[in-house]
């Protein structure tokens, strides 16, 4: 093993992630303002793209859950929730497992829209980096779900 694939002692692995960091938050702000602008014709709002995102990915949820997967207040997951069923892109249905709480689901229309928002996602995507390899993003991806995880406590409190 060379000295790149060791394992960084922690002073030095700090001041990488820091760059990592430095980079996301740029990373996301531009991305979110992407994603704005390409949803205003849609009438989206990226709160209500994110949820209907999740849907998408993970099937009926709940209110809380969602709230959870995201680390965003359940309150606001209801009012993107609200928002989405009020342009008929999600519906509720009784929850078997829970009385109280009940199911958010796409509707068709819900589905029609989050798919044509990923496709026009996924095209903007096919620009970046035509160098990048499988294991440069998943070694991305394991280092940001390590920072993440590392977080967890602050989105518990």
């Amino acid at each position: 093993m060379n000295d790149i694939d060791a394992p960084l002692p922690p002073d030095a692995l700090a001041r990488r992630l820091t760059e990592v960091y430095d980079l996301v938050g740029p990373l996301y702000r531009r991305a979110q303002r992407g994603v704005e602008q390409g949803l205003d014709g849609d009438g989206l709002s990226v709160g209500v793209r994110a949820v209907l995102t999740m849907l998408r990915r993970g099937g009926p949820m709940t209110v809380p859950q969602m709230g959870r997967a995201q680390a965003i207040s359940r309150q606001f997951v209801q009012r993107m929730v609200n928002d989405a069923a009020a342009q008929d892109l999600v519906e509720s249905t009784p929850n078997p497992a829970h009385r109280r709480s009940s199911l958010i689901r796409l509707t068709a229309r819900g589905r029609d829209t989050i798919d044509a928002v990923l496709d026009r996602e996924h095209r903007l995507l096919r620009e970046v980096g035509s160098d990048l390899t499988d294991a440069d993003v998943t070694t991305c991806l394991r280092v940001l779900d390590a920072m993440l995880t590392a977080l967890d406590h602050v989105a518990d409190a």
